[in-house]
């Protein structure tokens, strides 16, 4: 194996330093190569960066603002066009997180949402949307965004480069192995959204990276990357455009499809949503009309019973037992309506309904 000995350069072979008219030496600064080799020629201007692709300008929309409003409208309809395509190709990627999920919520786990700018409000916005849709309690799905609260109005700057600032909001929310941390970063190179995933790992907690650049720098940090690739936007870099709608659609897809499988719905009903207004409450009394088949008056009675719950109500009725019964059933059927209305209610306990 050779040494640093063999390596050095012969004596004999080396040259005199080059002498200015003052006499003093003058040696080029030496540049390394990507091979380890090492010359003495002047350090040539480096090469311009790879541009990532969400920061690429479209040659499709070089003269839109050329356009008058109808054209420019028909332009950006037509690269959004693409988008469900691109995320379409990502569905075996999406369907691995979705049983990563699933597997969480089952074994008391929680989603962690982290991201900046866009990309963090996207994943507030999905977070929050859980509890009144399925009735969940809003610590099973949560949205970090880099600059707290206030960046989901406020740009905040620096705030995506503050890797330290992901960790220190995971820890502070009981960070642990049974949770899932989506870090989601159009360009896939954000420091906040590094720092969760970096979290992730050293807590043994699975990760995932939503990006829509293939070749993402964070991609050897997750252990699943969902990468729809949407191209350039039709502003070059405005990664709210084509980006944050394929990002919205593939944690909608997370999100849903995840509480389909942890059996909050019924068929393609919202069985478990919490009528929290008006509009709620109307929907929750159809709900029971439908899937119970009674009278609206009685599915309006049956969900007062059932203190505000639809699946309830529905096995109260079709079941005809008491709440305690119903909840029995849902408890030995992991939450499934299906499962639960296959069973029998245990008739030795007495409950008026």
């Amino acid at each position: 194996m050779p040494t640093r000995r063999d390596a050095a350069p012969s004596k004999s072979r080396k040259r005199a330093p080059e002498k200015t008219p003052r006499g003093k030496s003058r040696r080029s600064a030496p540049v390394v190569h990507k091979a380890g080799q090492v010359s003495s020629r002047p350090k040539s201007i480096p090469a311009k960066p790879a541009i990532r692709v969400t920061e690429q300008a479209n040659p499709a929309t070089a003269d839109i603002d050329q356009l008058d409003s109808l054209a420019v409208v028909d332009r950006i309809n037509a690269e959004d066009a693409g988008i469900a395509r691109a995320v379409h190709k990502e569905r075996k990627s999406i369907a691995r997180v979705v049983d990563r999920v699933v597997d969480a919520f089952r074994s008391g786990g929680r989603l962690f949402y982290v991201g900046a700018g866009t990309s963090g409000r996207l994943g507030v916005l999905d977070a929050s949307e859980c509890p009144p849709t399925f009735s969940t309690s809003p610590h099973l799905v949560q949205g970090i965004i880099a600059g707290g609260k206030r960046a989901l109005h406020s740009s905040i700057e620096g705030a995506e480069d503050d890797p330290d600032r992901a960790a220190e909001e995971l820890r502070g929310r009981g960070l642990m192995r049974e949770d899932v941390v989506v870090a989601i970063a159009a360009s896939g190179s954000t420091p906040f959204a590094l720092g969760a995933l970096i979290e992730a790992r050293l807590t043994g907690a699975a990760s995932v990276l939503v990006t829509c650049n293939a070749d993402a720098e964070l991609r050897s940090m997750a252990d699943i990357t969902v990468a729809p690739v949407v191209g350039p936007e039709v502003i070059a870099g405005s990664t709210r455009m084509k980006a944050g709608t394929a990002t919205k659609l593939v944690l909608n897809t997370i999100t849903t499809a995840a509480m389909i499988r942890w059996g909050k719905v019924y068929g393609n009903r919202m069985v478990d949503l919490k009528p929290a207004c008006a509009k709620l409450v109307k929907r929750a009394r159809n709900l029971i009309s439908d899937l119970a088949d009674v009278d609206f008056k009685e599915a309006s009675r049956l969900l007062d019973k059932s203190g505000n719950r639809v699946k309830v109500a529905i096995l109260m009725s079709r079941k005809t037992c008491t709440p305690k019964q119903a909840l029995a059933l849902l408890a030995r059927s992991g939450g499934m309506l299906r499962a639960a209305l296959e069973e029998e209610p245990d008739n030795n306990k007495e409950e008026s309904q």
